[in-house]
């Protein structure tokens, strides 16, 4: 005997509540073990492979590439536990004996919209969750089927949830038709931008597969009806009414019609690490009573320094560890600024481990990895860890934990070719040091005019947590260790 088991969306942690299906590792019919990855998703935070806690054969999937879904949703179904001669006893959870990728392919491509199957007639059979397969792999393979032709019709209209078993398996009833049930949408997207305009959806045809609606439908039916000068929405007596559809080829990004009023450009979507990014960045805008300083310092001596270090022949050591040695050793001089304000209780809260973030930038935007404890970590095992943290970034591999729970962050925009910044708390931080690139300029030293290595250090810090002197005494001490590293040893 079979079960079909649905596997929802779990909480990934870190706050979540949804991903966005980037690829799929495995398609309908495909068998799976227990606890393998079968879907990739993005989340505000980080790439994830999700793996599934079944074992059997795949009848279902929910979402398209691209599609958002919240915690909770559906992803897959699996049907499990099936009992074949020589193979595991029903309800084992083990793979199914003797159906594979290869076979599933075939009965798939032998499917035909509204076409009846054994389990689909039998009583009780997808209606209440279960395929009945009388013992033989021949009848769960109808059941495979049956899903199959589901997993399609669901794919397409974008749908999270399903109101009733008769909804996400119409072949159970025998009746298609479009008026029941969801309409189907390519995304959600497309869905919400019928709902904002006040479009009803089921007043479309659909130029894709089957009937799908697709974004070109739906702008093509915003531009006629704003030409025409009615409402979007279609009168109640009139509720069968269709709207051409646009033409497949139609673009996106076509121009609408002056009268519309609505300039033409390209939209993109701020979801993912962008769309994490944005709200993080409003939110400390928002919220936190931000203030910068900025002082130029001569980083010659800085750079002696690191040269020597490196000449010695052990590991490499890079600028930016030294940075961060700098920093963890200014932050236990001035501890107000490693803080967090929690604004519920009215209390500034002095941390006591500095985990220290740095601006990465990746193919996918901009990343902030953490660096756990890095006050009590030398300069050989900060580079190692920057190192890595960087490579994971750009391979889009971070977990979520390697992402969150910084309380300094260390910004070298210099890598950019600009001399300064002021930048945005990563919120609910208290203060981010910025480091410009480090130039040849006109310098006085010891008296004479030099030629120098300059480079401009500015810190924003909130100004619940401190007052300008704490935070100028902060940088100054950032400005003295980079001028003179000796000043770091005496302080250690």
């Amino acid at each position: 005997m079979a079960q079909v088991l649905e596997f929802r969306l779990p909480d990934l942690g870190e706050g979540l509540t949804e991903a966005e299906i980037v690829r799929w590792l495995v398609q309908v019919g495909d068998v799976v073990a227990v606890d393998q990855p079968v879907v990739e998703v993005e989340t505000a935070k980080a790439m994830v492979e999700v793996p599934c806690p079944y074992g059997g054969v795949v009848t279902a999937r929910f979402g398209e590439e691209g599609t958002e879904l919240p915690v909770g949703a559906p992803l897959i179904t699996v049907a499990v536990g099936a009992a074949a001669s020589g193979g595991e006893s029903e309800g084992s959870g083990n793979v199914l004996v003797g159906y594979g990728t290869s076979e599933a392919a075939a009965r798939r491509r032998r499917v035909r919209p509204g076409q009846p199957t054994r389990a689909a007639a039998a009583a009780g059979g997808t209606a209440n969750g279960h395929v009945s397969t009388a013992g033989t792999v021949n009848e769960l393979s109808d059941g495979v089927r049956a899903a199959e032709q589901a997993s399609t019709s669901e794919a397409a209209n974008g749908q999270v949830g399903r109101s009733s078993a008769t909804d996400s398996h119409p072949e159970t009833t025998g009746t298609t038709d479009p008026t029941d049930g969801p309409v189907p949408v390519i995304s959600p997207l497309v869905r919400r931008l019928a709902r904002e305009n006040g479009l009803d959806l089921r007043e479309l045809t659909g130029s894709g597969p089957d009937g799908l609606i697709l974004r070109a439908d739906v702008e093509y039916a915003l531009r006629a009806a704003a030409a025409q000068g009615r409402r979007t929405t279609v009168p109640s007596a009139e509720p069968h009414a269709r709207v051409a559809p646009a033409p497949t080829a139609t673009p996106a990004t076509t121009p609408a019609p002056a009268a519309t009023g609505i300039s033409t450009g390209t939209r993109t979507p701020l979801k993912g690490i962008r769309g994490a990014v944005a709200d993080k960045m409003s939110r400390s805008r928002r919220e936190i009573p931000d203030a910068t300083c900025w002082v130029d310092a001569d980083a010659t001596e800085l750079m002696r320094a690191r040269t020597a270090m490196n000449a010695s022949g052990g590991p490499k050591i890079s600028l930016l560890a030294l940075l961060a040695r700098i920093c963890t050793a200014a932050l236990a001089r001035h501890p107000e600024l490693n803080s967090t304000v929690d604004m519920e209780a009215r209390e500034i809260v002095r941390l006591d481990r500095v985990h220290l973030g740095f601006a990465a930038q990746t193919d996918r935007g901009l990343v902030v990895p953490v660096v756990r404890d890095a006050q009590a970590r030398d300069a050989e095992s900060l580079t190692a860890e920057f190192a890595r943290l960087t490579e994971a970034a750009r391979a889009g591999t971070l977990t979520p934990g390697e992402l969150t729970g910084g309380t300094f962050t260390l910004n070298n925009y210099g890598v950019f070719g600009v001399d300064g910044s002021t930048p945005i708390i990563n919120h609910p931080e208290a203060a981010m040091l910025g480091v410009g690139r480090i130039v040849p300029k006109p310098w006085v030293h010891e008296g004479e005019l030099a030629v120098r290595q300059v480079v401009q250090l500015s810190l924003t810090f909130d100004h619940r947590v401190c007052d300008g002197g704490t935070a100028g005494g902060f940088l100054r001490y950032v400005a003295d260790c980079v001028e003179q590293p000796a000043v770091l040893l005496r302080t250690l």
